[in-house]
Parts: structure tokens; C-alpha cells; sequence
């Protein structure tokens, strides 16, 4: 179920592997190069060899003054003990030790050499410049350099970026292969939902429907599965009720043709015998006339309402005015049953539906007189017009007792009843008028604690 999302994984790995591996090759390389061009081995060499300058320089510079000083070519600065409290710290220092002499670096810099020589009453101090060399800035940088050369010396400076590239490397991938592993799972979800939707549609499933999936390319796919499953579902149930009405119309015709072949002998004999009763007994053949007569009356409404179920009329379609065919019935039917109450609302303005006139007429007629027959005397049916989007349509509800959980289920589809008032079909040639005319029949939740049905029918 997850080979999409292996697949993606598999090709991040790909093609990431082989140029990282790649990448950590050439950066070692380079730090190994560049570490190896900036070597502390020669700067060590460097350093041991200016130490060994700068000493030899020193002792050079000590046997110069201390000769020249011995042969009187310099003169040398003359401080008394009795002017003591005048002098200079480390002047202090060389009168209270016990050395005879004592070379000292001087300046700023240590750029001069001096050479002190006690004497019983006075210490000399001869100076002489140190070839403009500064003694106590070169012992700085030599320490400085040192430091540097052990501090480089105590780290191994190749394992250390070699260890850190590897580690921000791994880390950096890791983050990418997790980022592409949950991506990789929102982008194959919605198509393995997809696909499993399509599977169960395949199955005969028309009621799977996927959840919302986002406005991208996948969520417009999504979006129209379900519209495209909604549609099957809709039409197969209107194929399935048209397949049942033509099994129906095939079993009405059939009947009609044979009742029909039986009844014009019966209705004509039964009328040649009340024609000639005075010959008998009058008033027994007069009675027994009549009853065959009513019987074959009923035996041919009941033919009549099978042929009209049967027959397939042209349809005409064209603009109906809604508000104004439900005042004109609901006028009509008052007369038919005054113990009724009836009520009428009208959507507001002109209310035009695309249908057959006659057809739609016969479907509100049928649910007004069921609705009549359900709420019996007293009882109030409501008739209303509505418009709903790209559909207009119809409304009838009444007051009646409702109907049952078994009347719903089969409510339009066609029975025989042998009662007075139906004959079991009325239901099923309406909502094969609405269908005709490019609607439906729905049943909703009534109004008046009864039985609704609405009709749906396009915009005329």
C-alpha cells in the first residue's frame, strides 16, 4: 500500500548517496591539503632558529660592551652611594646584591644593552645599542609563537574536521530523509485513498466517497470521485426504478390485452339480458344485470389505470408556471373533499419549471389526493412552491398518521391493490412523470407531522 512512498524514498536515496559520498571525498581532500600547507613544522623550525639568533646575538653584544667598556672607548653614567635615595629601581636592586657586574636589557622595547660595575663608592653603568633589535618585543612574539605551536601540537586538527564534516553531513542528510519520509506519506495518502476508492467503486460500492483532500490536483481528483460517485449512485437508482416500470408496463399491457378480449363479450351479453327482462323475471334479471354490469364497469377502470401505466406519451416539454398550477389544483380538489383543510404557500415572484404540463399535473393531482386520503377529515394539507439553487420544484405535506419504516422502503414501486380509491400504481406513475420531465420525487420530513414529498424539476 506504501509503494509510492517506498519508491520516493528510494530515489531521494539515489540520488543523494552518490553525490555525498562524493562531497566528503573531495572536502577531506581539501582540509587534508590545506592542513598540510600550513604545517607548525617548519614554523617550529623558525622559531627554535630566531631563539638561537636572538642569544647568540646577547652574549655577542655582552662581550662587545664589556670590552669596550674595560678599553675606555665609552664613557659610562656615574651613580654615587651618597646620592642613593635618587635612584632608579633596579639600580636598588644590583647595589644590594653581591655581583660585581650585571648586564641589563633596557628601552622600551629592550632595544639597549647595559653593563653595571660596582665599586666601592659609585656604580657605572655603560650603555650600547642592540643594532635596533628589540629585545623585549622578540621574547614576546617567541612566547606567542610557542603557545600557538603547543595548543596546535595537543589537537589533531585533521580527525577534528574530518570528524565534524562527517557529522554535520549525516545530520543534514538525516533531517532531509525524515522531511522526505513524512512528505512522501501526505502526498501518497490521498492517492492510495484514491485508488482504494476506485477499487470499491469498481466493486459496485456507489456509495464511497473519499474525505476532502485540500484544493490541489489531487483534492480536484478526490472532489470529483465523489461527484462522479454521487452521480452513478443517483442514475442507478433511476435506471433500476425505469427498469422496474418497464417490467411493469410489459405486465400491464399484457394484462390490458387480455381482460380487454374478455370484457366487451360480458359487458354486451350483460346488456341484451337487462334489454330483455321484461321476459323473465322482470326485477331479478334487472338486479342481476346491474351487478354484472358494475363488476365489468370496475374490471375496466382497473384496465384503464393499467393501460394509462403502460402507455409511453409524448412528451412536451416547455416553461410551467409553478405557483399558478398549484393554486389551480388545490381549487380544484377543495370541491373533492371539503372536509379537508388546505394551505398554499407560494414562493415570491414568478416561479417557472421546464416540464410537461399534463404530466406534472397528474403527479401533483396524485399527491394531493394521497395527502387528502392521509389526512381524512379535519385533517390540513399544505402545498408549497420553492426555488432551490439551479432547481424549482414542489411541495406536499399533510397531517396524516406518517407512513412506516416498510412503506418507505418500497413507496415507489408499483402493487396491485384492489381498494376502491387506487389502484397501488399512483406513486409509481408519478415519479415516472417527474423522471420524464427531468426531475424527481424525494421524500422528506413533513411539516404537519405526516407524510412530504418533493419535486424536484429544472428552471424553465
Amino acid at each position: 500500500m506504501n509503494r509510492l512512498r517506498n519508491r520516493l524514498v528510494l530515489i531521494f536515496l539515489a540520488a543523494t548517496l552518490v553525490p555525498l559520498a562524493a562531497t566528503l571525498w573531495i572536502t577531506t581532500a581539501l582540509i587534508d591539503k590545506s592542513l598540510s600547507l600550513a604545517s607548525t613544522r617548519e614554523l617550529r623550525e623558525v622559531s627554535v632558529s630566531l631563539e638561537a639568533t636572538g642569544r647568540a646575538l646577547y652574549q655577542q653584544s655582552r662581550q662587545s660592551l664589556k670590552a669596550k667598556a674595560a678599553a675606555g672607548q665609552i664613557s659610562p653614567e656615574h651613580f654615587e652611594f651618597a646620592k642613593r635615595r635618587n635612584w632608579p629601581a633596579d639600580l636598588e636592586d644590583f647595589a644590594d646584591s653581591e655581583d660585581p657586574e650585571q648586564f641589563v636589557i633596557a628601552g622600551a622595547d629592550g632595544e639597549q644593552l647595559q653593563y653595571m660595575v660596582r665599586t666601592k663608592t659609585e656604580i657605572l653603568i655603560y650603555s650600547q645599542p642592540l643594532g635596533g633589535i628589540g629585545m623585549h618585543r622578540l621574547a614576546e612574539q617567541l612566547s606567542v609563537t610557542k603557545g600557538l605551536l603547543e595548543r596546535a601540537e595537543a589537537r589533531d586538527l585533521r580527525k577534528g574536521f574530518f570528524y565534524t564534516l562527517i557529522v554535520l553531513a549525516a545530520a543534514t542528510w538525516l533531517l532531509a530523509i525524515s522531511a522526505l519520509i513524512y512528505w512522501a506519506h501526505r502526498i501518497s495518502k490521498p492517492i492510495q485513498q484514491l485508488t482504494a476508492g476506485l477499487s470499491q467503486l469498481a466493486a459496485g460500492n456507489l456509495s464511497a466517497r473519499l474525505p476532502s483532500g485540500g484544493d490541489d490536483e489531487i483534492g480536484t481528483a478526490m472532489e470529483a470521485f465523489n461527484r462522479s460517485a454521487a452521480e452513478l449512485n443517483q442514475s442507478r437508482d433511476r435506471l433500476v426504478h425505469l427498469t422496474r416500470l418497464a417490467s411493469w408496463q410489459t405486465l400491464a399491457r399484457k394484462m390490458a390485452h387480455e381482460v380487454k378480449n374478455s370484457l366487451t363479450p360480458i359487458r354486451l351479453t350483460m346488456e341484451e339480458i337487462a334489454a330483455r327482462s321484461n321476459e323473465h323475471d322482470p326485477r331479478f334479471l334487472e338486479q342481476a344485470a346491474q351487478i354484472v354490469v358494475d363488476e365489468v364497469g370496475t374490471l375496466e377502470r382497473r384496465v384503464r389505470a393499467f393501460s394509462e401505466f403502460a402507455a409511453e406519451p409524448p412528451i412536451d416539454l416547455g416553461p410551467v408556471d409553478l405557483n399558478a398550477l398549484m393554486e389551480e389544483r388545490v381549487a380544484f380538489l377543495k370541491t373533492a373533499h371539503p372536509e379537508v383543510i388546505y394551505n398554499i404557500h407560494l414562493a415570491q415572484g414568478e416561479l417557472k419549471a421546464r416540464a410537461d404540463a399534463d404530466l406534472l399535473k397528474g403527479v401533483l393531482t396524485n399527491l394531493l389526493e394521497n395527502a387528502a386520503e392521509a389526512a381524512g377529515g379535519g385533517g390540513v394539507v399544505l402545498g408549497k412552491t420553492f426555488s432551490d439553487g439551479g432547481n424549482v420544484g414542489l411541495e406536499v405535506h399533510d397531517s396524516g398518521p406518517g407512513l412506516s419504516l416498510h412503506a418507505r422502503g418500497s413507496l415507489f414501486e408499483p402493487t396491485i391493490s384492489f381498494k376502491k380509491s387506487g389502484m397501488g400504481l399512483g406513486l409509481s406513475i408519478a415519479r415516472k412523470s417527474a423522471l420524464l420531465s427531468g426531475g424527481d420525487i424525494v421524500l422528506v420530513e413533513g411539516e404537519l407531522g405526516g407524510a412530504a414529498f418533493r419535486v424536484l424539476l429544472p428552471t424553465g
